[in-house]
Formats: C-alpha cells, structure tokens, sequence
C-alpha cells in the first residue's frame, strides 16, 4: 500500500524533560521545540533530539524493522548521549550511541553521521537471535556491551512511546514548532537528498524522489507518518513551513496546537515539497 504525505516547503525560515509542555508565553512565540503524545505522559525534547529519534526511526523503517527494534535503539540512546550526537565521550566513544571506533564499529566521522550509527546499531541487534522478545534493556546492552548494561531499561516505557508516536501508533502524535524568517525559501533539493539519505531508495521500501516541476516523495508500506514525522523534526533545518499528510496539517508557526483536521487525503499518495 503506498501512503500520502505532501510537504510544502516555502518561504520560512529534552527528552530530558518528560512532561507536558506549556506552549504559549505572554511574550511572544515560544522557542524551537517538540512534543511527543499529550498530557502528563508528553515527553518533550529539544529539535536537536526529536531529529535524532526521528532518524532512528526512519533508518528502522529503511530496513523494514520492527517497531521493537526502534524502541530498542531509541532506549540505547537515551542512555548514552541523551539523543544527542556527540563529539566525545569514554576514551574514544562518539555518537549517538557512544559507539567506539577501536571495537570496529567504524571511523569517528562515520559514527557522528546518525544514519550510519544508527545502521550500524540495527546491524549488531538483528544478529541477536530473537532481539524482539528480549527485555529492552537487555536487548540494548546485548547491542552495546556497557560496562554496566542495567541503565537501558530505565528508559523501557519512555522509548516505547516515543518509538509509536515516531511510526504512527498512535498518528499524528509527534510535532514540533518555530518561527519560520520571512523572505526567505527552502532548497527542495536539500529536503530530498536528507528523506533519500535516510529512508533509502525504492529498493529498500523506503523514498523514492523523482524531481520535476516539483518534488515528489513515494512512501511505500507503513512508513507515512515516519517520514511525516522526519520532515516534522527537520522542519526548522530546511525552512519547512507545512506539512499535509493523510487528511492532517502541520504549520511550523501554530506547530505547537499540534496537526489540524485537513483536506480529505488524496487518493493517490506522494510526499510533495515546493
């Protein structure tokens, strides 16, 4: 089944507190940011965080894994960098996973890419026979080998959540929000190499990008509301102004009263960006 998203890129511009999010100040809009879910159980991150989670869930998505899988990785990475991707850590640990280059999982550089920590998280855990119906945090630490494994499964109910609010279960659950610049207009081409970057080619069941007059994103299986999500997350970085998928509208400005009631869906599903 192929889904719908249409992004419309035009003029525009921490998890460490999982609570609910006071939106609006009495001085102006509110500051760059992202909530997952509603109410007391909302997990709030910053747009550096929600972009890292959001990859890990379409590199998941990319290679046709599990929700449990991204749950996993996202309960790994909470841990070892608090979503973030760092430049340093323990002796020559890096990235989002505070992965080590001198265990052999790859060069410094390629480790501060978060697609390619993030493959290389999944690689290690699909190796584990029968991952999903392991305890998270013992799935993860079978991944990372820590010093002391216990600390994953702190974030077992948190990553859960986030992991179905970043692939649509529940929809339309995760959004973020900022102040988009007037005058000035996003590189369409720069938001598709990110989406092709991330989700792969058809091949892979993830975006294909066809550029005509406009550009066109095909997603394909289960992965709508995940590359939905990604564009979301990444709005702020390539000036993403709205987002339209599946009969719901994100605006960057209003992102904090979270996706509206659209237009119906279009019968024929694409993602959009011009």
């Amino acid at each position: 089944m192929v889904l719908v998203v249409t992004a419309l890129v035009l003029a525009g511009g921490g998890y460490a507190a999982y609570r609910a999010l006071e939106h609006v100040t009495a001085s102006g809009p509110p500051p760059p940011g992202c909530q997952a879910g509603n109410g007391a159980s909302a997990i709030t991150l910053d747009t550096g965080q929600a972009g890292i989670a959001a990859t890990i869930a379409a590199v998941a998505a990319r290679h046709k894994l599990p929700r449990q899988a991204v749950t996993i990785a996202l309960a790994a990475a909470m841990q070892e960098s608090d979503l973030e991707n760092l430049d340093y850590g323990d002796r020559d640990s890096i990235g989002v996973f505070q992965q080590r280059p001198s265990q052999g999982w790859g060069t410094a550089a390629d480790l501060q890419n978060p697609v390619y920590a993030t493959t290389k998280f999944y690689a290690a855990l699909v190796a584990i026979p029968r991952y999903t119906t392991l305890p998270v945090g013992v799935a993860a630490q079978d991944v990372q080998h820590s010093a002391d494994g216990t600390a994953y499964s702190q974030y077992d109910l948190v990553a859960g959540q986030l992991a179905g609010d970043l692939t649509g279960q529940p929809a339309h659950s995760l959004t973020c929000w900022y102040t988009p610049a007037a005058g000035e207009r996003a590189d369409a081409t720069l938001t598709a190499q990110g989406l092709k970057q991330t989700f792969g080619g058809a091949s892979r069941n993830g975006v294909t990008v066809k550029m005509r007059n406009k550009t066109v994103y095909r997603v394909t299986g289960s992965s709508g509301w995940t590359a939905a999500s990604w564009l979301v997350t990444h709005a702020a970085q390539y000036q993403i102004t709205q987002v339209r998928y599946a009969g719901y509208i994100w605006k960057a400005a209003d992102g904090s009263m979270g996706w509206q009631r659209d237009r119906p869906a279009p019968a024929q599903a694409s993602i959009v960006a011009g």
